[in-house]
């Protein structure tokens, strides 16, 4: 059974950063998509940013410029840099695999971690 990670959240000021961290056990992820997703307190789930099994990354238009998001196979891993923070990108963030193309849509993706809050105040 595929376990998704998360580890890195906590609370920053207005401006800080964190990184994020994904880990999978029980399954090399290679050839799957992994994105990062978060949901604020009443708020539906939104797409962050995801990698696909090569290279490709995407963004979200929200966070463009100051979060990267990387991938490294060797260790089963997935991170999602975090720079200039704002209170709101205050959400618990979720990490997530796909069995193909990334996608968009929260639905779409059939792992999920338990998530890890981050929290930005002014």
């Amino acid at each position: 059974q595929v376990r998704l990670v998360e580890s890195g959240g906590g609370s920053v000021q207005d401006g800080g950063s964190l990184r994020l961290s994904c880990v999978a056990s029980g399954r090399s992820l290679d050839i799957y998509s992994m994105g990062w997703f978060r949901q604020a307190p009443g708020k539906e789930r939104e797409f962050v940013a995801s990698h696909s099994w090569s290279t490709n990354t995407y963004l979200s238009d929200s966070v463009v410029g100051r979060f990267t998001i990387s991938r490294d196979k060797a260790k089963n891993s997935l991170y999602l840099q975090m720079n200039l923070l704002k209170p709101e990108d205050t959400a618990v963030y979720y990490c997530a695999a796909r069995d193909g193309i990334p996608k968009y849509e929260p639905t779409a993706y059939e792992l999920w971690g338990q998530g890890t809050q981050v929290t930005v105040s002014s």
